[in-house]
């Protein structure tokens, strides 16, 4: 149980997170399209993410090897290769449609525009819960070391700050749609839930296969860039004047190196 509570504390913070992004959807008028704002949002949220998968789960991954007297490389760049796999697999079958597009992903469904909405960020938030949840089991593996513990909490701040945007990103699009304010807030929060049920699993994971540890905090890793790469960064840049959406990445980039720097 030293391991379930704590990650059940930094997985609930960073939903806590989202419920707060989307209420930002009270702010905005249903005719207010929010683009400018939604470029910034899915910038920012990059930028967290490339550096946590970095900092957080691709670099802990490899000293976790090279303690063990391993080839450290092997599973950083394995596990990296069957998160991008895994999500590319939930990419194409489930169905999902993207604030920006019309165009429907996954295999063929007659589901409302507002359920795919909801599907393509709830995608995304399947790998932010499972490196939190990664980070506190493997601090709790190693209780001689706190520093993991410290790092474990920057990933959940970092995560956390990235889905306040994340969660906006799914309010206002519904929002657009005709959606009341509640019920927009509603949706975009429960978008969010992935991440403490996948967290949690992964701890629980963890427990019976800690040898493949490094493993799994690559594969956290390689799923989040697929996230980035494939939507995130293209979504930030659409249309005229890109560079809000650059610069959020920059600034996400840097807050997330930051915070794990610091509090790692």
């Amino acid at each position: 149980m030293d391991d379930i509570m704590p990650a059940l504390f930094g997985t609930g913070f960073i939903f806590l997170m989202t419920c707060l992004g989307s209420s930002v959807v009270m702010l905005f008028k249903k005719t207010s399209q929010g683009g400018g704002s939604q470029k910034i949002f899915l910038g920012f949220a990059a930028g967290i993410m490339i550096a946590a998968s970095v900092w957080s789960l691709l670099i802990p991954s490899i000293e976790e090897t090279a303690s063990r007297g391993q080839v450290g490389w092997i599973p950083a760049a394995g596990g990296m290769i069957l998160g991008i796999l895994f999500l590319f697999g939930l990419d194409r079958i489930i169905p999902h449609l993207h604030p920006s597009s019309n165009i429907k992903e996954g295999i063929p469904s007659h589901a409302k525009r507002t359920t795919l909405l909801i599907s393509a960020v709830t995608l995304h938030n399947i790998p932010e819960g499972m490196a939190v949840g990664l980070s506190f089991a493997l601090a709790a593996q190693h209780l001689e070391d706190p520093a993991l513990y410290t790092g474990a909490m920057a990933l959940a701040i970092g995560i956390g700050i990235q889905n306040f945007p994340e969660g906006a990103a799914v309010s206002l699009p519904l929002r657009q749609e005709g959606f009341s304010r509640k019920r927009a807030f509603l949706l975009g929060c429960l978008s969010g839930i992935v991440e403490p049920v996948f967290g949690l699993l992964t701890v629980l994971l963890a427990r019976f296969i800690s040898p493949f540890m490094p493993w799994l905090l690559s594969f956290a890793a390689g799923a989040m860039m697929y996230v980035v790469v494939e939507e995130l960064i293209p979504e930030a840049h659409l249309g005229e004047h890109s560079n809000a959406g650059t610069l959020s990445v920059m600034a996400g980039f840097l807050i997330m190196m930051i915070l794990d720097v610091a509090l790692g």
